[in-house]
């Protein structure tokens, strides 16, 4: 991870970073398997991942636990005015009213990234959400600066 940014939030420097949501009720598993399967669906390699970012306070679930370990990175957390000052593509009403943000999973990994590129929008299952942002110091998946 880079120095925090200008409001003292942790960045993550040189790779990707998945933005993670979860319910109470996601598995390791199942936020994992929607991990893998986004990354494998952008064609990004899991082995560029540096991190995943969440909602303050989700970093303690056992699924972004779990997940984060599988991985071997750590979690980054945001609190949810962070959060609600990221432009997203894909905001959702229903987030917002019950987390306070109108994104979790792709505002985390913006925020994360201080300024980088959403490479895979936010995908679902029935209990946990996963984007992928990039660095703007890491030009190519795979290629390390």
């Amino acid at each position: 991870m880079r120095n925090p940014d200008r409001d003292g939030r942790p960045v993550v420097g040189g790779g990707l970073v998945v933005g993670v949501g979860v319910r109470a009720s996601a598995t390791g598993a199942e936020l994992l398997e929607l991990v893998r399967r986004t990354l494998a669906d952008a064609g990004l390699p899991a082995d560029d991942v540096r991190a995943l970012a969440t909602l303050t306070g989700k970093g303690g679930h056992p699924a972004v636990r779990a997940t984060a370990a599988a991985l071997g990175v750590p979690v980054v957390e945001y609190p949810a005015g962070a959060l609600a000052a990221v432009r997203v593509p894909n905001p959702s009403g229903t987030v917002g009213a019950a987390v306070g943000t109108l994104s979790v999973a792709e505002a985390a990994a913006l925020a994360a990234t201080d300024g980088g590129e959403l490479l895979a929008p936010k995908r679902k299952t029935a209990s946990a959400t996963a984007a992928v942002a990039r660095t703007p110091h890491h030009r190519n998946a795979g290629e390390h600066p």
